[in-house]
Order: structure tokens, then sequence, then C-alpha cells
């Protein structure tokens, strides 16, 4: 079984680069608050490494 986190998003893009923006589009997040929970994978941990900045992540059992 792989391990989940869960990715909050805790400030705003406004005023953040388009890569970035496009990154949180990407991993799913909608808005500020909102929470998603994704398989903890290389590609996963690379997007929320580039913008870990702007978000809060949690290991979920």
């Amino acid at each position: 079984m792989e391990k989940k986190i869960k990715i909050t998003q805790i400030r705003s893009v406004i005023g953040q680069k388009k890569r970035i923006k496009k990154t949180i589009e990407a991993l799913g997040i909608k808005r500020l608050h909102n929470s998603i929970i994704k398989n903890d994978v290389p590609h996963i941990r690379g997007m929320v490494n580039s913008v870990k900045h702007l978000v809060k992540v949690e290991e979920v059992k």
C-alpha cells in the first residue's frame, strides 16, 4: 500500500509566476485552504517541493 499525503494550500497564488500557478492547478488544488490527498510518489513530491512556500503537507494514514 502506498503512502498518502494531504496537501493544503495556505497562501495565495496572486502575484506568483505562471509556472507556480500551473503547478498548483496541476496538483488539483482549486482555492485557498482547499486540501487534496495524493499518493506519495516522487513526481508529486517534486511538484510539492516547487510550491512548498504556498502549501502545507501532512502524511495520512
